[in-house]
């Protein structure tokens, strides 16, 4: 506030030193005492109004460009100025009220716009095309990195995840108890113990026919780590590591999603490099680029891959996921959910690792939880806030901290909006909303 007031008087200097002098020149000028005192109380209310002004100006000459959300208060100060000019100078007092009310409306609609989750313009980031094959083995792990945290040395920063999603249920550091999937420390040694226990042979897809009718073609038991690990990504329900399968399902049904089809999508590629950076980050000297991608065209058959060439620099950091103009279903695709949630009505919207989005039945009950702690009153505030700060709410069963908190960010107003509104119309037993 001292720097905005600052800033104010180094603008508006000119017509405070002009209005000082105005002052002095009716004190002397004038001889009768009613008069003058008339005179300075009018001055004093000029400057008052002038000061407003400057630093309404100095709010917008120092945030315009910034990611303050206080540009509105400078509507708010003209506003306040325009009705005491109306309410002391009578001659002027009609045109002063009347714009004074047009900047109040203005005011209340750009503090609006600025609660809405903002997304900075610009053109978008170019795309850039990986040739992963022809990559040395640390750069094929750095790629892995920014595919699963989303750039390079953010594998130990909470809460960093890329295009992979992977730490929204897996931990990657040695001790990280992981509530909702395996911690994936030490992998590729963990993965050669788990081909020898008994209960892997029991548990894979060809032995299992609830499986079965899911398994891909060319699927069976792996026979070595980087097959062990390349089956767990394209079939995670062919083994599910005891503890970690969905509630009810005996350990037979893995809440992980198949990370070659939407929403995540990984390409051969891809995944490829996620796999090299799990070799890597430990000193270990990985399969080549070949052995890899052979290892997934055994359990992901040719139909099934998502095109090679097409990368783009992995992760979403620092773009849009969706600006709400797609169809819903690729509008939930784009943004992820379908990689945690079952959302009824929504093609491929299967997941397991979040609760089922049921929210038009669901919100109202969770309002009123006396463990609720947001602010929501509608069923729209509360799908809302939850999709913007998760945290204030977790739904009983679910840990905290898995879903991102930067979907403000990466998702536009339209596209939150879009997504909130048909959330909110869904209600178990009742028929699905239409997807317009």
């Amino acid at each position: 506030m001292v720097d905005l007031i600052k800033e104010a008087i180094s603008i508006g200097w000119p017509v405070f030193l002009l209005l000082i002098g105005l002052l002095l020149y009716l004190q002397a000028k004038l001889s009768d005492p009613g008069e003058k005192k008339s005179a300075t109380f009018k001055i004093m209310i000029g400057m008052l109004c002038a000061f407003l002004v400057f630093v309404a100006i100095a709010n917008y000459k120092n945030n315009f460009y910034g990611e303050s959300r206080l540009l509105p208060v400078s509507l708010v100060m003209i506003t306040v100025m325009a009705f005491i000019m109306g309410m002391y100078f009578p001659n002027i007092g009609a045109l002063m009220k009347i714009g004074g009310f047009m900047f109040f409306v203005a005011a209340a609609l750009s503090g609006y716009g600025n609660w809405l989750p903002q997304v900075e313009g610009g053109f978008p980031p170019p795309e850039v095309k990986l040739d992963f094959q022809s990559m040395t083995a640390q750069q094929l792990g750095d790629e892995g990195e920014k595919i699963i945290f989303g750039g390079i040395g953010q594998s130990k920063t909470q809460g960093a995840i890329g295009k992979g999603q992977c730490p929204l249920c897996h931990g990657f550091q040695q001790g990280f108890l992981s509530e909702r999937a395996p911690n994936l420390f030490d992998i590729p040694a963990r993965a050669t113990k788990r081909l020898e226990e008994p209960n892997y042979h029991m548990n894979d897809a060809a032995s299992r026919p609830s499986v079965q009718k899911e398994a891909f073609e060319g699927s069976g038991t792996a026979t070595n780590a980087q097959e062990y690990i390349a089956e767990s990504h394209a079939c995670p329900s062919c083994y599910v590591v005891p503890g970690f399968g969905v509630k009810g399902s005996n350990d037979t049904e893995s809440p992980m999603p198949k990370i070659h089809k939407p929403p995540i999508s990984l390409t051969l590629g891809e995944l490829a490099a996620v796999d090299t950076w799990m070799y890597v980050r430990e000193g270990l000297e990985s399969p080549s680029y070949e052995e890899i991608t052979a290892s997934y065209e055994k359990f992901i058959p040719e139909a099934d891959r998502p095109a090679e060439g097409g990368e783009e620099e992995a992760g979403p950091a620092g773009g849009v996921l969706a600006d709400g103009s797609e169809p819903m279903d690729k509008l939930f695709m784009k943004a992820g959910c379908p990689g945690c949630h079952t959302v009824p009505g929504i093609e491929g919207a299967t997941g397991k690792v979040g609760p089922v989005l049921y929210e038009g039945s669901n919100a109202p009950n969770r309002i009123k939880d006396p463990g609720y702690k947001g602010k929501a009153k509608s069923v729209r505030e509360y799908v809302t806030e939850s999709i913007l700060d998760p945290s204030v709410y977790v739904v009983k069963d679910f840990p905290d901290n898995q879903m991102p908190k930067d979907f403000g960010v990466k998702l536009s107003a339209g596209a939150v909006n879009k997504i909130v509104d048909y959330l909110s119309q869904l209600k178990e037993g009742q028929p699905l909303p239409p997807k317009e």
